[in-house]
């Protein structure tokens, strides 16, 4: 580590609004989003938490059985407010339908279609793409000012990151066009060709499948531009300077990889690491010389300084790359975090 960078985050940046926490599976990332949303109540804020990943270690982490698609509050002492939710990627889907649909009845044709139902809670980044939805949603709502996102682990967390641009992908893809043309009565000689192309694939997937297929995209007919509109909204959200970037690692070696490759990855879409934090250091226990005589105490002693040299080792290069961004280091606890006080401890050490 850099000896200019300083050794925790120190606060939540006033002008903030959204925090984005990043990094690979397994090294805390869950706990830190929640301990930072902690500390923005903490601080009078209205924070809202959201994770995008199924499993339930946030709920774990906040004390509690379960969390909803929609904020829910947790009670606690502070002069602000905190809320968690954890992203239900098909209810989200389905809102987003019923918001952009020109009719109940176009409304109700896409969210009973079978093939519908299939992707919507399925299809690979749908969940990403939905994520940023809620993100958004949010955002807009003006009822948090500060969101702190949980997002997947690092390499999907770049499908999270590109998913308002995927869908404008998707929605300008030859067959997705395609697929819209049989609606369109002006183009005969194209809709001809498109029943042909779609008679070929029949034979291949099935009949029904494509019939299901051409329903959704019929009914789809008309949406499309607000999609578009919104996952423009969403990019301009991402590179707001109101977003922080947060990436969370461990000292191992494949840890720190990962969060460098994401750091570069942010890098090359012109995006700055905002702070790093690094999980379940070795403490030191001091810098004074081991006195001689102390046996297997010292033995030890000398162990575990070895060890945390080796850590820091592990991240200065990463904590180079990002100066002159803070690094906060949080030790081995004595216990797993699995509620407020265990949150709050974390916090300590990263807004030390």
């Amino acid at each position: 580590m850099t000896a200019s960078s300083p050794s925790s985050l120190r606060q939540l940046p006033a002008e903030a609004t959204i925090v984005i926490c990043c990094g690979s599976g397994g090294v805390g990332k869950t706990t830190t989003a929640a301990a930072l949303a902690v500390e923005g109540a903490r601080q009078g804020r209205r924070a809202c938490v959201v994770t995008i990943d199924p499993a339930k270690r946030l709920a774990d982490a906040l004390g509690l059985e379960a969390l909803s698609n929609t904020p829910g509050r947790i009670g606690g002492e502070w002069p602000g407010g905190l809320y968690a939710l954890m992203l239900d990627t098909k209810s989200t889907f389905d809102s987003l339908i019923e918001r952009y649909a020109t009719a109940p009845d176009q409304a109700r044709a896409i969210l009973d279609n079978r093939l519908y139902r299939n992707i919507s809670g399925a299809l690979s980044g749908t969940q990403e793409y939905m994520a940023m939805e809620k993100l958004y949603e949010l955002s807009e709502s003006g009822d948090f000012d500060l969101i702190v996102v949980d997002t997947p682990p690092t390499r999907n967390a770049l499908d999270f990151l590109d998913a308002p641009r995927r869908l404008t992908r998707f929605l300008d893809n030859r067959i997705f066009r395609l697929l819209m043309m049989p609606t369109r009565a002006y183009l005969k000689a194209v809709s001809f060709a498109t029943q042909t192309f779609l008679r070929t694939i029949s034979k291949v997937v099935g009949g029904e499948v494509v019939a299901d297929a051409v329903a959704f995209f019929q009914a789809f007919e008309g949406m499309e531009q607000g999609f578009r509109d919104r996952a423009a909204k969403v990019l301009q959200l991402l590179s707001s300077p109101d977003t922080s970037f947060v990436l969370v690692t461990s000292p191992r070696r494949d840890a720190v990889e990962e969060a460098t490759f994401f750091a570069a990855k942010l890098h090359e879409s012109g995006i700055a690491v905002d702070g790093l934090v690094v999980n379940r250091l070795h403490p030191r226990f001091g810098n004074a010389p081991v006195p001689e005589g102390m046996g297997a105490l010292g033995d030890n002693l000398r162990d575990f300084r070895a060890i945390a040299e080796r850590e820091e080792h592990h991240f200065e290069e990463l904590a180079a790359r990002i100066a002159p961004a803070p690094v906060a280091r949080v030790p081995f606890l004595s216990d797993d975090v699995h509620d407020l006080d265990g949150l709050a401890e974390v916090a300590s050490y990263v807004f030390a």
